[in-house]
């Protein structure tokens, strides 16, 4: 049995995925496999830095991708409204299609038989042994609280919600997909068929377009009753830790994350932009939530190319000053 980790990515978060892929290394290790999985063709840093490590790979399987993106436009086409409202929108096709290409890591020609994967935006900070010692019992595995707010996973507002899934599986089941580990050939043509099928008879009303990767793997996985272990609900009350880049109570020390003494397994820098990083490692001094970790993973084998900030740090979500809102009502391009 083959486990490895996957990731996906594009030049666009090329700092993000130097600074996971720095975070494996160091925490998981050298000698499992990770594959980078092209988001697009913006891949050129991507396809140099993957060049440099000796356990990465990058996927860029044309083929394999059209057939998961085949499956994500077949399901959206299913959906009342979401293509015309994407197409208003300016957006071809399905939102963020990119996105769905990490589906493949459930095809029966990937190359792990188990996986753990993680979005590029994610510090790997503890080894992944208990993930993959789950798969053994369980066909997926996650660790996340999403599922106390069901409304980013499905339309709550749909009266079908309750008659497809009853509330205990709503409470208890869906995840976020940022990170979830799971099993090759886990759906299987026919499955997808019968998805596809269940959302054309008045189904797709439940899923949630503005996270449409998301929606559409829960969907799936409570459709085709696929058991979901959650170590969030699994682990002992004194043992679980969050993972959020929201939760502000983590303890730095040593180049980890502590949560009431226990080491995190990941952070998430989930609804930080791209930019952001961008920009703090182009040497603008924007302060965000656990920021130094980060720059340490980032740079962690080029400590001399690490920003050196010498004015006083402006806070990432501050508000805009006077003189951009100015310059804004002017209409002059800030």
């Amino acid at each position: 049995m083959t486990n490895g980790i996957y990731t996906i990515g594009n030049d666009v978060v090329y700092n993000q995925l130097v600074a996971f892929l720095n975070s494996v290394e160091v925490n998981v290790g050298t000698d499992i496999p990770v594959c980078v999985i092209a988001y697009d063709d913006n891949i050129e840093k991507v396809s140099a830095e993957v060049a440099t490590r000796k356990n990465v790979t990058l996927l860029n399987d044309a083929q394999l991708f059209k057939n998961w993106e085949d499956f994500s436009l077949q399901v959206w086409q299913t959906h009342p409204t979401a293509l015309k409202v994407w197409e208003e929108q300016g957006i071809k096709g399905v939102r963020r299609i990119g996105m769905n290409r990490r589906y493949c890591a459930f095809d029966n020609s990937s190359p792990f038989d188990k996986f753990a994967y993680f979005d590029a935006d994610i510090l790997v900070l503890d080894s992944l042994q208990i993930i993959f010692e789950k798969l053994n019992d369980h066909p997926l595995v996650v660790y996340d609280f999403q599922y106390k707010d069901p409304s980013h996973i499905f339309n709550v507002k749909s009266d079908k919600l309750s008659q497809i899934f009853s509330e205990d599986r709503i409470k208890s089941d869906i995840f976020c997909a940022g990170f979830y580990a799971g099993k090759r050939g886990l759906f299987s043509s026919e499955e997808r068929d019968f998805i596809v099928s269940r959302l054309a008879d008045g189904e797709a009303e439940i899923l949630f377009p503005e996270a449409p990767n998301q929606s559409v793997l829960n969907y799936m996985v409570m459709r085709a009753n696929i058991p979901v272990c959650n170590l969030s609900k699994q682990l002992p009350e004194s043992k679980i830790t969050g993972n959020a880049v929201t939760s502000s109570h983590f303890e730095y020390k040593s180049n980890w994350l502590y949560d009431k003494g226990n080491k995190l397994t990941y952070l998430h820098y989930i609804g930080l932009s791209s930019s952001l990083f961008d920009r703090v490692c182009n040497g603008d001094n924007i302060d965000f939530p656990y920021r130094d970790i980060f720059l340490h993973y980032r740079y962690l084998h080029e400590p001399d190319k690490r920003p050196k900030f010498t004015t006083k740090p402006q806070p990432y979500n501050a508000p805009p000053s006077l003189k951009t809102r100015v310059l804004k009502k002017l209409g002059i391009k800030v």
